[in-house]
């Protein structure tokens, strides 16, 4: 007899051309569950909607990223279900507010509030998802979650769209390219003061978000450094392939120690060498290895940067060697199969 199909419902606001979103709802149909959608009106009324909208039959229901506001009423309806709940917050809402925006101190009534909050999603669900290991540890010891069903699942890159790049031809002057949001954790701040000591190297900056205008200012009148907006996802590849150098975070808070951003796991799929901030989320013998394709430098250092970027356009020669190491990283580290396995492994542990 065929085994019956699993349902998973997809619980929250969630935005489904995510990144994040959109790898492990893929690999989920890969690995033969089916998904049905509910998107609340109001999220604390979510488990209302769900009722009067019929829903049943289901075997699991999955809160994705950021949409802890969703949590406590998906928490409700799977109980009365009967059903498995699988978090996959990516990030703390605590820690974001405290730690990285700084919003209030620790020791404050406000950051207590927001910690128990949040330690209540954490410590009942039955499955909780990180993007790192250390990721799960801040999980498991700041917020309470079970360690035994705390599985950590990689955020990838998209292969059938991040795949090796050809190179800029040679002759080409080399381009660092940053991409992302420009939020503290990214250190678009600590970009832009490397950029402005190497006026021989060009740079640029893709995206928009809140440290966007002081970059620009700080910019301004530099030849060497120019900003593009977002372009459509599906032409970000054909855009890192006319760079030579890609950047990751640089950030100094503990949080943008605890993660491996969207756009290193893209740019190592594609074949770019990174430059990025160390942390104890990569594996230690990358962090050691002089050919893995990735240069790391100390958070929050723009000199650091610079060094490295510069070291790395004196030998343009040297850029598709780079590329190719870059590229076995990826294979070897952070490449789809094995998020594939640990996914499957993380949802057989709650029987599904």
């Amino acid at each position: 007899m065929a085994k019956k199909q699993k349902t998973i419902l997809w619980w929250g606001r969630f935005d489904p051309e995510y990144s994040r979103n959109r790898i492990l709802r893929k690999l989920l149909i890969e690995l033969g569950y089916r998904l049905v959608d509910f998107q609340p009106r109001v999220s604390f009324l979510g488990g209302i909607e769900a009722k009067f909208a019929g829903i049943s039959g289901i075997d699991a229901v999955w809160v994705p990223s950021f949409r802890q506001r969703d949590f406590p009423a998906a928490r409700r309806f799977a109980l009365r279900q009967r059903v498995p709940l699988i978090f996959d917050p990516l990030i703390s809402a605590w820690d974001k507010a405290v730690f990285e925006r700084q919003k209030f101190p620790q020791t404050s009534v406000a950051s207590r509030r927001l910690q128990r909050w949040e330690r209540a999603m954490f410590s009942s669900s039955d499955l909780l998802l990180a993007d790192t290991a250390v990721h799960a540890e801040f999980f498991v010891e700041e917020l309470g979650a079970h360690a035994e069903f705390t599985r950590v699942v990689q955020v990838g890159a998209e292969e059938e769209l991040f795949f090796p790049q050809g190179h800029p031809p040679q002759g080409t002057a080399p381009e660092v390219l940053f991409y992302g949001s420009y939020i503290h954790l990214q250190g678009p701040e600590v970009i832009i003061a490397a950029a402005l000591t190497l006026p021989e190297v060009r740079w640029t900056f893709l995206g928009d978000g809140p440290l966007r205008k002081q970059c620009q200012i700080r910019g301004e009148g530099q030849d060497n450094i120019r900003f593009e907006e977002w372009l459509p996802y599906v032409k970000l590849p054909q855009r890192i392939s006319q760079a030579s150098i890609l950047l990751g975070v640089f950030g100094s808070s503990k949080k943008a120690g605890r993660v491996i951003p969207n756009k290193v796991f893209q740019a190592l799929a594609c074949g770019r060498t990174v430059v990025t901030r160390k942390s104890e989320a990569y594996p230690l013998s990358l962090l050691t290895a002089p050919e893995c394709g990735i240069t790391f430098v100390p958070p929050g250092d723009p000199a650091a940067l610079a060094d490295a970027v510069r070291g790395l356009v004196a030998r343009p020669d040297l850029f598709a060697l780079k590329g190719q190491q870059a590229r076995v990283t990826y294979e070897a580290w952070f490449g789809i199969g094995g998020i594939k396995q640990a996914l499957a492994d993380s949802l057989e542990l709650i029987g599904l």
